[in-house]
């Protein structure tokens, strides 16, 4: 079974709202391109990659863990996409 249709299956009959904090986020993320998210996570690993051989040890480890959290945006973006608020807004449309 499709990763929407269990979202939706388990959301089906309840009340969503969103937090104050939590909706502008989407609105934002939501708004981007999916493959921004590969891109900076990339950008982040050449970057550690340049900075590891300029010597800059710790720099390179501290940019280096960036690609994870990048990735990971990525992921939440998709989900927002598919199963987020504004699936729910859309269906009230």
């Amino acid at each position: 079974m499709a990763f929407a249709e269990q979202a939706s299956r388990l959301t089906s009959g309840r009340a969503h709202t969103e937090g104050g904090l939590a909706k502008p986020i989407e609105e934002v993320t939501a708004s981007l391109p999916s493959d921004t998210f590969l891109w900076l996570a990339w950008g982040s690993i050449a970057a550690s990659f340049v900075l590891k051989m300029m010597g800059r040890d710790k720099d390179a480890l501290f940019v280096g863990q960036w690609a994870p959290t990048f990735l990971i945006h990525g992921v939440y973006n998709k989900i927002v996409k598919v199963a987020g608020h504004d699936k729910y807004d859309r269906d009230r449309d």
